[in-house]
This record gives structure tokens, C-alpha cells and sequence, in this order.
């Protein structure tokens, strides 16, 4: 998929102030300073499209950004950010929920993993918890160059075997570097295949 356009739509908290087109969505997510913000960037090819920090968990909101003018890429607020407050992080679990919930253009979910870490309990809990609720999700490691392609590959099959204990079928996966664009055709690919089998659908 060639990406001719990306730009930004609109930033809300709540799910029905979501844009009102039917457009397939694909939403990105994952814990704070996963590099979420630097993946966007890289696929959309904008480097500032998505706002990037060095302090994790910036984005509060659900971010609307329309691509080649036929789907929409989804920012979805971080979770798992220890310094927030109580009533903070509730409220962001909140918007989460929400719009992974009742959002009905949700075509795609994708989980960003950080590929150098042990699989955490957190994403653990929250991918089982999109499967009781029959989300269509991915996951996206992310941060490879960080790591040789080999221990990079490791730690992915050592998650990948985690996750097997819980799944009998595991979600598709890509394996992502921002810095090095690893992953950008595997995934656009990805998203340009299920936006032509809906509009086979369709027709």
C-alpha cells in the first residue's frame, strides 16, 4: 500500500464524538512509551504526524487520522503508566473500553509490544481480556533495532510461547523498528488486505 495521504481528523474522549463516516478503523495501542507515536509516524511516512514525547503517556485522547482519504489510523491512549493518579488512570481505562467496545468501524486492533522486555503481565491481561470480549486484534513488535535480529527473534518466540499457554491460536504479528522502518510494508500490507476484503463484502 502506498500511502498518498495522512492527515489529522480529530481528538475526542468520547466514542460517539468519533468521526461519523463509516470508514474502517485500525487502532493502535499499547503501554506508555511503547513507541507507539514513532510507529505511526514511520507507516504514514509524516514524521510528525503522530505527537511523539519523551515523556511517556502524553496521549490522553482517541486521535482520528485519515489515510489515503478511504480508512482511518487510530492513536489510542497508553495504559499501564504508573505515575498517574487513581481517578486518572480509571478515566483513561474508561475511554479505552469505550471505544474498543462500542466502536463498531473498529476493523483492527493493534497491541504494541516492547521486543526487549519479558512478556508483561499487563498486556497479558489486556489481550485475554480483548479475546472474552471477541476483539479482532495484532500484535506489533516493536523497538527490533534495539536488539540483533536474533535475540529480537528470541524474545518474540519466548512471547509467542507465553501467549500459547492461554491461546489455542495465536493473532498475527509483526516484528517493527521505527528507526529502521522494519515491518512498515508487512503491516500496511496487512490493513490494505482486510480494507479489500471489506469492500469485497460490500459489493
Amino acid at each position: 500500500m502506498e500511502i498518498l495521504s495522512a492527515e489529522f481528523v480529530v481528538s475526542n474522549t468520547k466514542v460517539e464524538k468519533c468521526p461519523q463516516d463509516n470508514l474502517p478503523e485500525y487502532a493502535f495501542i499499547g503501554r506508555s512509551n511503547v513507541g507507539k507515536s514513532s510507529l505511526i509516524n514511520m507507516l504514514t511516512k509524516r514524521p510528525k504526524l503522530a505527537m511523539t514525547s519523551s515523556t511517556p503517556g502524553k496521549t490522553l485522547l482517541i486521535n482520528h487520522f485519515q489515510v489515503n482519504k478511504e480508512w482511518y489510523l487510530v492513536d489510542l491512549p497508553g495504559y499501564g503508566y504508573a505515575s498517574r493518579g487513581k481517578k486518572q488512570v480509571e478515566k483513561i481505562q474508561q475511554i479505552i473500553e469505550d471505544y474498543i467496545l462500542e466502536r463498531e468501524q473498529m476493523t483492527n486492533l493493534f497491541v504494541l509490544i516492547d521486543c526487549r522486555l519479558e512478556p508483561q503481565k499487563i498486556d497479558l491481561e489486556f489481550m485475554e481480556w480483548l479475546g472474552e470480549n471477541g476483539v479482532p486484534f495484532s500484535i506489533i513488535f516493536t523497538k527490533a533495532d534495539k536488539l540483533t535480529s536474533g535475540k529480537a527473534k528470541d524474545n518474540v518466540n519466548k512471547y509467542l510461547r507465553k501467549l500459547a499457554e492461554q491461546w489455542e491460536e495465536l493473532p498475527p504479528y509483526f516484528i517493527s523498528s521505527s528507526e529502521k522502518k522494519t515491518g512498515r510494508n508487512e503491516i500496511l500490507d496487512y490493513i490494505d488486505s482486510i480494507n479489500r476484503s471489506l469492500k469485497i463484502q460490500d459489493s
